[in-house]
């Protein structure tokens, strides 16, 4: 497919590494020339170095001609603009990413009036990720994934003793048809191997046979679907803490919104109902102990600076804060998450470029998909004659450790693979991804 990325930003630089490993041919549209002689130098990408916003230059790469026209700048106005001059000018899908609230108020209409396909945000997709966790509990809706004859559950280890210390080989042999695709431990998900175990207190996520899982479910469940949170303190009040604040307040949730900026708080007093804003320093924790910060449900940290949002998080959850959740953009800092403690981490160009990736993927290459806990993805894929991974081994292949087949459908029959198992025509595949290693499930889909 061809696929224009105006305007590369840190979110455009996401997908075109995404998508640069698929079967499609992609142009970059910007104005930083050593943004572009970089990318160019990376990828296997065609560059046009001038301003997207400008009808001549769409004219002239013939931006009618493209599949997929992805408007990806810091600006949501250019954005905006650029996918409205790309829809005019008879490009197939335009997607084009919009992060203001002001914007987001009135998202249908702007959709329709400016022809817009589909509007991304990552502050508000975020947003929903921490407002599933914090209310629901469970990552997955009503904690079990079903498709046709596989699903999959997410449950407590605590709820299933027997499996804790037990290393991935001997939970199959205590539970022979079922495979343990995911744990999510300390805000990180992990996609477990052979050496890895099952520890007190892990989010486990099982997929077999339907039925079965069912079954299983009715015993590893907590049987209330909400939770009871009252109290959430949320430090930074940008866009990513001005949709939360309000999202939890319109569910009832006491809400304390600490942001530095006092012209900020001023507009956010005006714009966000029944939250309590408070003008100071989230990194005083005199202040966060005036307002009772011990006495929170859950803590949020929000803020510009990833290193800010960690050390709060570790501060609050060092204070015995039961939920404790952090929003960090750099991906070097992942694997410092699993010694800390902190309950979720979350990245908002990770879940942003997934949404992406799973609109240009389409529906006859992906059947659906499902974020878990914002750092992982169920993709459900029917396998045709074209894609790369058919008739080779599981092992052949060469899956990445962030990825994992969790079960495969053919004929009628669930089947738990494993190194040996070879994927035919036509078979509906399960397959678990880290959100980091989406790049390389495009391998997999791309033309043999």
């Amino acid at each position: 497919m061809n696929i224009a990325i105006v305007g590369v930003g840190k979110l455009g630089v996401k997908v075109c590494e995404g998508l640069s490993e698929g079967d499609h041919s992609i142009t970059l549209v910007d104005i930083n020339e050593s943004l572009l002689e970089r990318l160019s130098q990376q990828f296997d990408v065609m560059t046009i170095n001038e301003d997207g916003r400008d009808i001549s230059v769409l004219q002239d790469m013939d931006i009618g001609h493209f599949d997929y026209v992805i408007a990806a700048s810091g600006s949501d106005e250019t954005n905006m603009i650029v996918g409205r001059f790309a829809k005019e000018m008879g490009a197939g899908c335009v997607i084009a990413r919009v992060r203001d609230p002001e914007y987001m108020k009135h998202f249908e209409f702007i959709r329709k009036t400016m022809g817009i396909d589909y509007l991304v945000n990552p502050d508000f997709a975020i947003t929903m990720e921490i407002y599933k966790y914090l209310v629901d509990k469970y990552s997955l809706e009503g904690g079990i994934f079903t498709s046709g004859k596989i699903s999959l559950v997410e449950f407590n280890s605590n709820k299933k003793p027997e499996l804790i210390g037990k290393s991935m080989p001997q939970v199959k042999a205590i539970l022979p048809n079922m495979l343990v695709a995911a744990i999510s431990r300390n805000g990180k998900v992990i996609i477990p191997h052979g050496g890895d175990s099952i520890h007190e207190g892990d989010s486990v996520y099982i997929v077999g046979e339907r039925d079965e899982i069912h079954e299983f479910s009715k015993n590893v469940h907590d049987k209330k679907t909400h939770t009871d949170v009252q109290k959430v303190m949320i430090i930074g009040g940008g866009k990513t803490g001005f949709y939360l604040a309000q999202k939890l307040a319109d569910y009832g949730v006491a809400v304390k919104l600490v942001e530095q900026n006092k012209a900020r708080c001023q507009y956010l007093s005006t714009r966000v109902r029944n939250v309590l804003i408070i003008n100071g320093d989230g990194t005083d924790i005199d202040m966060l102990e005036e307002e009772n910060l011990d006495s929170m449900d859950a803590f949020v940290t929000a803020t510009g600076l990833d290193e800010q949002n960690l050390l709060l998080a570790l501060t609050a959850k060092q204070r015995g804060i039961e939920d404790v959740i952090s929003k960090v953009s750099r991906e070097d800092y992942l694997s410092l998450i699993q010694n800390m403690g902190v309950d979720m981490v979350l990245n908002p160009l990770d879940i942003s470029a997934a949404g992406i990736f799973s609109i240009v993927q389409g529906k006859k290459r992906v059947i659906s998909s499902t974020l878990v806990q914002g750092q992982a993805e169920i993709v459900e894929i029917v396998a045709n004659k074209n894609m790369a991974l058919l008739n080779k081994t599981l092992m052949e292949l060469d899956i990445p450790e962030g990825m994992l087949i969790a079960a495969i459908y053919r004929n009628g029959e669930v089947i738990i693979p494993d190194g040996q198992t070879r994927i035919m025509e036509r078979d509906r595949v399960i397959i678990f991804s880290l959100l980091t290693d989406i790049p390389e499930l495009e391998k997999l889909l791309k033309r043999k």
